[in-house]
């Protein structure tokens, strides 16, 4: 019998050898911890994710911003805890989906897989758009920047773009993503240290004040501001998920992308505090001109600083640097959504044209030309709507992400509930700190659904519902008639035949008895 916390990762008797390949036909060994790592950093898009969420954060906790990073890293450490541990013990790229059918079965795992894929579905349209954007004023072209037609038709080249990369295989994705993340991270560097050197120098100007040890301190902030601002923080870590997606490419796959994960999101925080600290420092809390309280500056405080810190050539920069990080984000948003989507369909859960691998790319080939079109299908959508409906749909991320890190969260704790009191490692890695981990995505999500559902919440209203509510909320419960669509037709996955506690990894269930497991 195998270890009761770790299901063995080997095919069932009778069934065929996985080869020089893994079991889903991937590319095994490609990527190592840094490139793994790199896939996580590219897929949280930093300096496109704090030059549109900062602002934001900032209005809502006024100079508490550095203290909600902190606040918010606290559970994403938790549940990148969970993620280590279930990875593990079944380094599977279908991850959530995987992880929540083995714990909880086929109905809660496939609405996780689904959580999973609206977050992607959701930023890749709100991605190319801010690539589209940044792009064009970049090169000068402001007034093509705000013509919907070519801002969307540019949009779209990217998406289709980043697909292709995609398509080819993990090795260029991974020697894309590290050029990309080098920039971002570089000129992160440059403009808070550029910034915080101004205020100490006194060169910053009247409206610059000096770093207080409060702004570490959550203490006063209220529970709908603090739910409001945490919910944007996940947002902005949100991505360092896809090192495990990847997990079946990577060397000593069963450690290697849970360390990776760790390692991203402690550099996420480390560099977000940085830059809350000296952006705050520098703009000040006016509510003219560059500072944080006006409110015209809440879309892109980075850029905004561009030019006073660095002047033209750091202004330009910041806004190719924007441009950068919303395309990585595209290509590494499709890299851990269509391999999810794989998974699924080598378990049953999904039709087997999801299966296909292309032979030579050893890339999940229909999964990703299909998570391409979609992106393409909703972002064209809430275009045609209106311009406010996209950016809601970004408000509305969130809730998503929340809701399938708490189902990853949970399905942890669940899934090692009978090795929990064998060891205090056991107990807290594989429980306390998972369902706090949790807990805190469960309020996050029901705090903020109730606070979205306001129709002053956002820019669109649908009756007497906020626009942010019924996108977020809709996108998720879309999940529920398609679940039971593929019931109708997968009858084996939704009876728990074909992935169960017990189903090795990496390879679909072939009806032979199962060995070991939980």
């Amino acid at each position: 019998m195998a270890r009761a916390d770790h299901p063995p990762s080997s095919p069932h008797p009778g069934s065929a050898a996985p080869g020089p390949v893994s079991g889903k036909g991937l590319q095994p060994g490609a990527l190592g911890l840094w490139g793994n790592t790199v896939i996580g950093l590219g897929a949280t898009a930093p300096v496109y994710s704090l030059a549109a969420t900062l602002g934001y954060v900032v209005l809502a906790v006024h100079d508490k911003a550095p203290a909600m990073f902190l606040v918010a890293f606290v559970p994403m450490l938790l549940v990148a805890v969970a993620y280590r541990e279930l990875n593990r013990a079944a380094p599977d790229c279908g991850t959530t989906f995987t992880w929540g059918t083995k714990a909880f079965g086929p109905w809660v795992g496939w609405m996780g897989g689904w959580g999973v894929a609206v977050s992607a579905i959701i930023v890749l349209a709100n991605v190319a758009e801010i690539s589209a954007v940044y792009t064009l004023r970049f090169l000068g072209l402001d007034a093509a920047a705000q013509n919907p037609v070519l801002r969307v038709g540019l949009g779209l080249v990217f998406i289709v773009a980043m697909t292709w990369v995609s398509y080819r295989g993990i090795t260029i994705s991974e020697r894309l993503q590290n050029v990309l993340i080098v920039v971002q991270f570089a000129v992160l560097g440059v403009v808070s240290v550029g910034a915080l050197h101004l205020v100490y120098s006194g060169g910053a100007g009247e409206q610059a004040v000096r770093p207080t040890w409060d702004w570490f301190s959550p203490a006063g902030v209220s529970g709908s501001a603090l739910a409001e601002a945490v919910i944007l923080c996940i947002f902005i870590y949100w991505g360092w998920d896809a090192c495990l997606a990847v997990t079946e490419e990577t060397r000593d796959a069963d450690r290697t992308p849970g360390r990776a994960a760790l390692l991203a999101t402690v550099i996420l925080v480390v560099t977000y505090v940085l830059v809350a600290v000296a952006v705050q420092a520098y703009a000040g809390f006016g509510t003219t001109g560059i500072g944080l309280g006006n409110p015209e500056n809440a879309d892109d405080v980075l850029s905004t600083l561009g030019a006073p810190v660095g002047g033209a050539v750091l202004s330009g920069l910041l806004l190719l640097t924007v441009a950068i990080s919303a395309a990585s984000s595209t290509q590494t948003t499709i890299l851990p959504t269509a391999r999810g989507t794989l998974a699924m369909a080598v378990y049953g859960a999904l039709p087997q044209r999801f299966a296909t691998v292309h032979p030579r790319f050893k890339t999940p080939s229909f999964g990703t030309l299909v998570m391409g079109a979609a992106a393409v299908a909703f972002y064209l959508v809430l275009s045609l709507v209106s311009q406010d409906a996209l950016q809601d749909s970004i408000a509305s991320l969130g809730l998503a992400v929340a809701f399938y890190y708490g189902i990853t969260a949970f399905s942890c704790v669940w899934f090692f509930r009978r090795t929990l009191t064998r060891s205090a490692r056991d107990l807290f890695l594989r429980g306390v700190f998972p369902v706090l981990g949790g807990l805190t995505m469960l309020w996050a999500f029901v705090q903020s659904s109730v606070d979205m559902l306001s129709p002053d919440y956002g820019f669109t209203v649908f009756g007497p519902l906020g626009g942010v509510f019924v996108i977020g909320v809709g996108m998720l419960a879309l999940g529920v008639p398609l679940m039971l669509l593929c019931a109708t037709r997968l009858r084996e996955f939704f009876r728990g035949r074909t992935l169960d506690a017990h189903t090795p990894v990496l390879v679909p269930d072939t009806g032979e008895p199962p060995v070991g497991g939980l």
